[in-house]
């Protein structure tokens, strides 16, 4: 018997159907992925299941018994955890302390040593390893998920919904993540898992329900299917996986660093005296575990914080401009955090789409905006790219994580630029978005546009890369033609060691 079974559950927004009669149970000691585009009625789904929604039709039924799930907390309740995309978590607090913040306790007053004797508990049995005193903005990203999952299983939580949860992480964090799951599902608790790499779906699932608009189009286990297939019932149509580019021609060089030292907001050195080239019609992917000076890298070419060094775009030598006179000289820049630095989330989707050109002529009338030329913008926009939304008029958070960032990417390489910063450009999307990202990304390249490509996944800095360096500790490690690459080599110098990727290279 399904220890969790949703059957014709149906919700509706303004304009849009996002889940259309779906039937589907969750059983115990399994892990059950939910995969479909963005969009697809995934998240809505689980916001019903975790009670922040409430379905217009069907009903869930708990160990054979209707339950109606008004909140998270009756979820909870009935042993329903969920670690959402987008961690719910106090930086400037403890791990302890946010643990203690998310129990509905009705004491006065709550052991702190008791509570975090208890999370070391939890995170020896279930592989979490977690300082229980460490502050969250001191952790790692693959640690503030282990937080948020200690949270639920503190709550005594029987099934575990996953949303999106290797986006973020690097391939070791994944591993560790997995080995995690594997535990749970071990002691017979019950994992739903969404995800959009289809590798890591198909090691980790017992069955797979796909979702497309908003329906249950297949349910499978991964014995019985491949990679090719899940693609092609995701999307509705045939798809391929390999992006089909030509051979890269190097123009001029467009950005010019040399001797960039970046601090972080503690002060620490991140970027140690690196010295690096683009040029014209070239897509130079930057390989390296996340926490090596990627962010900051970006962070000091595109102006927005203090560096020491040399930094030239087109010739010009730009070390001291400010962000918008970067972003004037033909710049664009596709963060690493959508909502943190991409987007305004109480804005609607227009005027995200316009966030930093609503100032040109292309968009004003005398001092005045010109909504009509701005609406005129946001839907072709929208229609390109394949914004999963009604209106335009929505605010921003209305769309799912994918769309989010399918929304930046088109505004960014809708400017045409010169320079292109893609840092993690497909995180969180689906594949036939990834795809269509890549394809754009690789067309700004053909139009002449310089990318840098920065990336935790090595099969995307593999994919559309030209030129590939390696970052470790603040400084480019090893750089070297696509065609000379492969993953040991690259993997060696991710974890600085030069001298075995110079044999394996050889």
């Amino acid at each position: 018997m399904d220890y969790i079974e949703m059957r014709d559950i149906t919700k509706i927004y303004p304009g849009t159907v996002a889940c259309d009669h779906v039937s589907i149970g969750f059983k115990r000691g399994e892990v059950h992925t939910l995969l479909g585009e963005n969009g697809a009625g995934k998240s809505t789904l689980m916001n019903v299941l975790y009670g922040l929604a409430q379905p217009d039709e069907g009903a869930i039924y708990v160990n054979g018994k209707e339950t109606k799930i008004d909140s998270p907390k009756t979820a909870i309740d009935c042993g329903i955890g969920m670690v959402h995309q987008h961690f719910m978590l106090i930086p400037t607090l403890s791990v302890v302390e946010n643990v203690i913040l998310s129990l509905d306790e009705k004491r006065a007053f709550i052991n702190k040593k008791e509570v975090a004797d208890h999370i070391l508990k939890i995170s020896h049995k279930y592989g979490l390893a977690v300082d229980p005193y460490a502050k969250i903005s001191t952790l790692t990203v693959g640690q503030q998920q282990r937080v948020e999952i200690i949270k639920a299983l503190y709550k005594n939580c029987d099934l575990l919904v996953l949303d999106e949860p290797t986006a973020v992480l690097t391939p070791q964090e994944t591993r560790e993540l997995f080995q995690a799951i594997r535990n749970l599902i071990a002691e017979d608790k019950a994992v739903i898992f969404i995800s959009h790499k289809l590798n890591e779906v198909m090691e980790i699932s017992k069955e797979i329900t796909i979702l497309h608009l908003g329906k249950v189009i297949n349910s499978v286990e991964p014995c019985n299917t491949n990679a090719r297939e899940l693609a092609c019932m995701m999307v509705g149509k045939d798809v391929c996986l390999d992006i089909g580019k030509e051979e890269h021609r190097p123009g001029e060089a467009v950005l010019e660093v040399e001797d960039l030292r970046v601090r972080d907001g503690k002060g620490v050195e991140r970027v140690r005296g690196l010295n690096m080239t683009v040029h014209a019609g070239e897509i130079y992917g930057i390989a390296g575990v996340d926490g090596n000076g990627q962010s900051e890298l970006i962070r000091g070419i595109a102006g927005l914080c203090k560096k020491n060094g040399r930094v030239a775009i087109c010739g010009v030598d730009l070390s001291r401009a400010t962000p918008r006179q970067i972003l004037n000289q033909g710049v664009a820049h596709i963060p690493e955090d959508r909502q943190g630095m991409g987007v305004v989330m109480k804005m609607p989707i227009r005027n995200n789409l316009v966030l930093d050109t609503f100032y040109s002529e292309e968009f004003t009338k005398g001092f005045f905006l010109d909504w009509k030329k701005v609406d005129s913008k946001a839907q072709y926009l929208i229609e390109h790219y394949d914004i999963k939304t009604p209106n335009a008029d929505n605010d921003i958070n209305s769309l799912s994580g994918g769309n989010q960032q399918k929304l930046v990417v088109s505004r960014e390489l809708d400017k045409q630029p010169k320079l292109l910063l893609a840092v993690h450009p497909t995180r969180g999307v689906d594949i036939g978005a990834t795809q269509f990202i890549h394809q754009q990304i690789v067309s700004a390249r053909d139009r002449g546009c310089a990318v840098i490509l920065v990336s935790t996944e090595l099969d995307e800095i593999m994919a559309i890369s030209d030129r590939i360096g390696v970052i470790y500790e603040g400084c480019i490690l090893g750089e070297m033609d696509r065609k000379d690459a492969n993953y040991e080599t690259i993997g060696l110098l991710m974890a600085g060691k030069t001298d075995e990727a110079a044999c394996v290279a050889c």
